[in-house]
């Protein structure tokens, strides 16, 4: 007869059954342990959310230091500021306020 498997052997005896539950913890230890294939693609999700917020807080620090720089030299750019934000005025200046027409019954 040839080498290997004989025919009259059941299947299960060629591949014990102990090996195969070893090999299947390995595998869900490899899938799911705490080093695992899951996890790792959990921590890169994470890596790219956390570089995405570092470059917004980027942008926003050049916007922040660009608005230093302009309330430092520039005094048009604290009356903008003042008329916008606080409703300053002016001397002298008329202010109008128009009614909205449709809160009028």
């Amino acid at each position: 007869m040839a080498a290997g498997i004989e025919p009259g052997l059941p299947v299960n005896k060629m591949i014990p059954l102990w090996l195969i539950l070893i090999v299947l913890v390995m595998f869900g230890f490899a899938l799911l342990g705490e080093r695992g294939a899951l996890r790792a693609l959990q921590s890169y999700q994470h890596k790219q959310d956390l570089e995405q917020q570092l470059a917004a807080l980027q942008e926003q620090k050049v916007k922040l230091r660009a608005e230093i720089q302009l309330l430092k030299k520039d005094r048009d750019h604290w009356e903008q500021l003042a008329r916008k934000e606080l409703g300053m005025v002016r001397e002298g200046e008329l202010i109008y306020q128009f009614s909205d027409e449709s809160s009028t019954p």
